[in-house]
């Protein structure tokens, strides 16, 4: 049970990041929501497990869970630090089209 929990959190981790880059849309609040309702059933599988007691197939199972959740942040960051490079642009555009140029010493012709 646990190893196919892991499974399911990996897969949907892995559907998250490719989506994001080959930039197809997908339903963030499902994957969020997938993601979230895996963590809940994992904490709740592993409560009382005793880590130095994890079977070796468990283990392997967390190690290709913990790439692919590495790879998904890297993406994921990437993705964000875009998002803030955009808004910024699209800020300075907007301040830009209402300034009348009084204070930048820029007047608008």
């Amino acid at each position: 049970m646990l190893i196919a929990s892991l499974k399911r959190l990996e897969a949907t981790v892995v559907t998250e990041t490719e989506a994001l880059l080959s930039h197809r849309p997908f339903d963030q609040e499902a994957v969020n929501r997938r993601k979230s309702q895996s963590l809940l059933e994992l904490s709740r599988l592993t409560r009382g497990l005793d880590p130095a007691e994890v079977a070796p197939d468990i283990a392997d199972q967390l190690a290709r869970l913990s790439r692919a959740l590495a790879r998904n942040q890297g993406v994921v960051s990437q993705h964000l630090r875009a998002v803030e490079e955009i808004s910024e642009i699209v800020t300075q555009a907007i301040r830009d089209s209402e300034s009348d140029g009084t204070y930048s010493g820029h007047p608008r012709g």
